[in-house]
């Protein structure tokens, strides 16, 4: 898969992002409650009390897991 301007790996696809942006943002662009996911930035688990001092970048790998519940 070839990268295409400036892009970063989120869950294993491309996704353009054309500035550094802070992962709450990121989470609320793409409709992610922050309460409800977990978050690995290269390879390193991010604590969700960590996530408003981090800064997503174009050369970034992120992985976002988000929890379901149900009975």
């Amino acid at each position: 898969m070839a990268r295409k301007g400036k892009a970063m790996l989120l869950n294993g696809n491309f996704y353009n992002l054309t500035e550094p942006i802070s992962l709450p943002v990121l989470l609320r662009r793409l409709a992610y409650q922050p309460q409800l996911v977990a978050v690995e930035l290269n390879g390193k688990i991010i604590k969700r009390t960590d996530f408003a001092a981090v800064i997503v970048k174009a050369d970034d790998k992120l992985e976002i897991v988000s929890f379901v519940g149900g009975g």
